[in-house]
């Protein structure tokens, strides 16, 4: 009974250790990368997402994304936004939905991409709301409502965290002649 008891201390302290170093390497890696020294936080967020921290995986697949510290490779960035989706990570559910909706890593799935934009959506996820409301706009994945649409945008831009940066990108965007920004900016009333 005793060499149980022991046995059983053991494994909860080595898992206990190996969330805390996969934990440590992901803060580590996400000071480098925020830092932008790309290189030095693959090499901390590598072994925390294949240990599984959701946040790790993200952050890696962001980095395979958009060519951060690795070579651009949309099939990585797949991969790792899928790892962190599977742990209902908010962040890595939505870049999943952009990768469906765009066909970036994966072959465009209007239906898939309103499934992930929609649960990063129900977690709250400004980007989540934003996508969703694209697909709602445009009728893709979605029947096309208007309403709905014009819905989630406006939470989209309200939202205390992300809603600026969401609105400042619109602006730009609609300054350049996008079309679908100025609908949106139009929609929403600014």
């Amino acid at each position: 009974m005793k060499q149980v008891l022991f046995t059983l201390i053991m494994m909860l302290c080595t898992t206990l250790t190996w969330a805390q170093n996969a934990e440590k390497l992901y803060n580590e890696g996400k000071s480098l990368y925020d830092a932008k020294k790309y290189e030095a936080a693959i090499e901390k967020l590598r072994p925390a997402a294949e240990k599984g921290h959701k946040k790790a995986q993200y952050r890696l697949g962001r980095c395979y994304d958009k060519g951060n510290g690795v070579e651009e490779d949309h099939q990585m960035a797949f991969y790792w936004y899928s790892k962190g989706a599977e742990q209902n990570h908010a962040k890595s559910l939505y870049q999943l939905g952009k990768c469906h909706y765009k066909g970036k890593g994966t072959p465009v799935n209007y239906t898939k991409a309103v499934q992930y934009y929609t649960k990063a959506a129900n977690q709250g996820n400004a980007n989540g709301r934003f996508g969703l409301g694209k697909c709602y706009m445009k009728g893709k994945g979605v029947k096309a409502d208007l309403e709905k649409a014009k819905s989630l945008f406006q939470k989209a831009v309200k939202d205390e965290k992300d809603g600026p940066e969401i609105l400042q990108e619109l602006k730009e965007e609609a300054s350049f002649g996008d079309d679908d920004a100025k609908a949106i900016l139009k929609m929403i009333g600014e």
